[in-house]
């Protein structure tokens, strides 16, 4: 099937978050932050300059400075290149044959280029706990909660949040950092997440995790 031509749509706000079923609150001493498959080759799929492709790569730049400041994990995805018929399986029958030969393609969008210090996971399947050692990194760091930002919704978002959740690790989507094919498929994938974590804004995720920080410190 392969990636298909994606209209610009109005970014959710606040008022087009899901009920609530979890309370869960957010603190910077147990979360990380995972940036999913923010590739030249997936966010190039949107039309520039336009909503939602401007919000996302805005929101997500914004939670990562803060992110890093905090010395939260920051962990990035990256589906690779050139990935032969083997490794691709099933997915290459709804997919098609995945990112070609092209590096640049592969690479994280550069306003988002990893930085030292934070972690470049290869992303096989669209689920980022799967065939990756996502999990026993966020053991090792002492992590149990998990911001999710990125693309695409209710593909790799959908699948990482419902497997974090699975793994007792509670996901935090973030409904304006993320991005999907439509808007009708952005919203189901939200209402979806809120079935097993917290689906939440990037304005009232930052501040959550400041005031955190601040009652910390006091």
């Amino acid at each position: 099937m392969g990636l298909p031509t994606i209209g610009s749509y109005p970014m959710p706000d606040h008022s087009c978050l899901p009920r609530a079923h979890v309370s869960w609150a957010i603190d910077p001493a147990r979360a990380a932050l995972l940036v999913h498959d923010m590739q030249n080759h997936f966010v190039g799929a949107f039309p520039a300059g336009r909503s939602p492709v401007v919000e996302l790569v805005d929101n997500i730049a914004a939670l990562r400075e803060l992110a890093d400041a905090l010395g939260m994990p920051v962990v990035f995805t990256a589906e690779p290149a050139g990935q032969a018929p083997g490794q691709r399986g099933l997915v290459a029958d709804l997919w098609g044959p995945g990112i070609g030969d092209e590096p640049e393609a592969a690479a994280i969008i550069a306003p988002l280029t990893p930085r030292p210090g934070e972690h470049l996971l290869s992303n096989v399947r669209h689920n980022a706990f799967l065939r990756s050692h996502l999990g026993r990194l966020l053991r090792a760091k002492g992590r149990d909660q998990l911001i999710i930002c990125g693309v695409y919704a209710h593909v790799g978002v959908l699948l990482t949040a419902a497997d974090a959740f699975m793994n007792d690790i509670k996901p935090f989507v973030v409904a304006d950092a993320v991005a999907d094919f439509s808007a009708e498929e952005h919203g189901l994938a939200l209402r979806w997440a809120a079935r097993s974590g917290v689906v939440c804004t990037t304005d009232a995720l930052l501040r959550d995790l400041l005031l955190h920080k601040e009652r910390r410190n006091a």
